[in-house]
């Protein structure tokens, strides 16, 4: 389990901490008056917007297990008219497998009703060995707690591997590559990038050599991209851009700069059939991004990239589209 999974898991289980012992005791309560709508709907009632109310609860209700809403909607902004609610049949956790006994907490999910992202915690309400229904709070993200950590949205480096359009895929041996304008002027678009990198603080540089194009980021300015289509780049784009010093903060060290940028040009051309797309290098976070005609994309730390060889990445690529056709 990856620091992206884990700070998930933390968030949900401090939320499951927080409201095991108080939704089993609403539980516990309404399973006295399940057979009485009046008395259910008056103890439901208690446990919103009240000392007793189960902490950032944003809605609580009752349902049974074909899905029917069998008590009022209790929220903090007083009862949810059930008319207006989408069917519950249809959310998350009641197509997820609904607990016999404790708690099951839903996966994330914009509710159709309020149009606000939530999670809700469903608590089983027995009857002895009899299940009677069930016990639904709605949480609303915003409403749980941040996060304690930032391992979650921190730069991950490691390699992933993405598949793409399978009509794509499912096409690609009848197709074969074109030679477009980049592809006739690599050397010198790879030396103008290189130098944007190296010596006029672009920080992110990905080519797209299929539409002769490129998109960069620069290191004083990040919030904002530039698309150079291939007139510009060859016409004294350098001159747009001022002198700044290679950042101290960059993962990828300067002289393997030219490496990653003619690796880019071997996978080009290294194949009429599989063959890169795009390519592209943060220096920043040390990342490559590469993607092929077979609609397959890599992301991979830049020292995994230039250990593998041109068949390595081919044979990735390949079987990538091999095995989609397999799937189809």
């Amino acid at each position: 389990m990856n620091d992206f999974e884990k700070t998930i898991e933390l968030r949900k289980a401090t939320l499951l901490d927080a409201i095991r012992e108080p939704l089993a005791h609403v539980a516990n309560q309404l399973q006295k008056v399940w057979h009485s709508p009046a008395q259910l709907n008056e103890e439901l009632a208690q446990h919103i917007g009240s000392a007793n109310s189960v902490k950032r609860c944003h809605q609580i209700y009752v349902f049974d297990a074909n899905g029917t809403v069998i008590s009022e909607i209790f929220s903090k902004k007083g009862v949810v008219d059930k008319n207006a609610v989408d069917d519950i049949s249809s959310r998350p956790y009641f197509s997820e497998a609904l607990p016999t006994a404790g708690m099951h907490l839903s996966r994330t999910y914009t509710n159709q009703t309020t149009q606000q992202n939530c999670v809700t915690a469903v608590q089983t309400v027995r009857d002895n060995s009899q299940v009677l229904g069930y016990l639904a709070a709605d949480f609303i993200l915003d409403d749980i707690g941040a996060a304690t950590t930032a391992a979650a949205t921190k730069d991950r480096r490691e390699w992933v591997q993405m598949k793409g359009d399978p009509s794509i895929r499912g096409t690609l041996f009848m197709q074969s590559r074109t030679q477009s304008v980049m592809d006739e002027t690599l050397d010198d678009v790879n030396s103008i990038i290189e130098e944007l990198i190296l010596k006029r603080g672009v920080f992110h540089a990905k080519l797209h050599y299929s539409s002769s194009r490129a998109t960069i980021w620069l290191y004083d300015d990040p919030y904002h991209y530039r698309v150079h289509n291939i007139q510009e780049i060859l016409n004294d784009v350098l001159l747009a851009y001022p002198k700044r010093d290679y950042p101290k903060e960059a993962n990828v060290p300067p002289d393997v700069i030219v490496k990653v940028f003619a690796a880019f040009r071997e996978l080009r051309d290294v194949d009429e059939t599989i063959y890169l797309r795009a390519g592209s290098l943060n220096i920043i976070n040390g990342m490559i991004g590469l993607n092929f005609s077979c609609d397959g994309s890599h992301y991979i730390p830049y020292e995994e990239f230039l250990d593998k060889g041109q068949s390595f990445w081919i044979g990735a690529a390949g079987s990538t589209a091999t095995e989609s056709e397999s799937e189809s």
